[in-house]
C-alpha cells in the first residue's frame, strides 16, 4: 500500500506563489509516475501535471498551468513538489497527489492525464487565491 500526505496549501493573493508536497510512504516510490490534479468546488476533478520515475524524466502539464507550474520530485525524501507561481483565482480548488504503481513514466499526454491511469491518491490540501 502507498499513502500520500500532501501539505503546503493555503490562502493567497494573485500572483503570489505556492510550493506543494507530498510525501510517500510505502511502496517503491522511486519507480512510480506521479501526478497532481486539482478539483474546483463544484468541478470535475482535471489533471494539472505529472512527472516521470525520475527526477529528470518527462513532465506534462494541463494547458492552463504551462509556464507556471513546475512538477518535480526527490525520490531520496519520497516527495513530489508542485511549485505554482503567478497564481490566479482560477486555480482555486483541492490539489491532490496521486501516484500509479503500474508505471514508470507516460509516453504522451493522454495517458499522463488519465484520471483512472493513478491507483493511489492522497486526501488533498486546499489552495485559496484571492482576487
Amino acid at each position: 500500500q502507498v499513502q500520500l500526505v500532501e501539505s503546503g496549501g493555503g490562502l493567497v493573493q494573485t500572483g503570489a506563489s505556492l510550493r506543494l508536497s507530498c510525501a510517500a510512504s510505502g511502496g517503491t516510490f522511486g519507480m512510480y509516475a506521479m501526478g497532481w490534479f486539482r478539483q474546483g468546488s463544484g468541478k470535475e476533478r482535471e489533471f494539472v501535471a505529472s512527472i516521470s520515475w525520475w527526477s529528470g524524466g518527462s513532465t506534462w502539464y494541463a494547458d492552463s498551468v504551462k509556464d507556471r507550474f513546475t512538477i518535480s520530485r526527490d525520490n531520496d525524501k519520497r516527495t513530489v513538489y508542485l511549485q505554482m507561481n503567478s497564481l490566479k483565482p482560477e486555480d482555486t480548488a483541492i490539489y491532490y497527489c496521486a501516484a500509479d504503481s503500474t508505471k514508470g513514466f507516460y509516453s504522451d499526454y493522454a495517458d499522463a492525464s488519465r484520471r483512472g491511469q493513478y491507483n493511489y491518491w492522497g486526501q488533498g490540501t486546499q489552495v485559496t487565491v484571492s482576487s
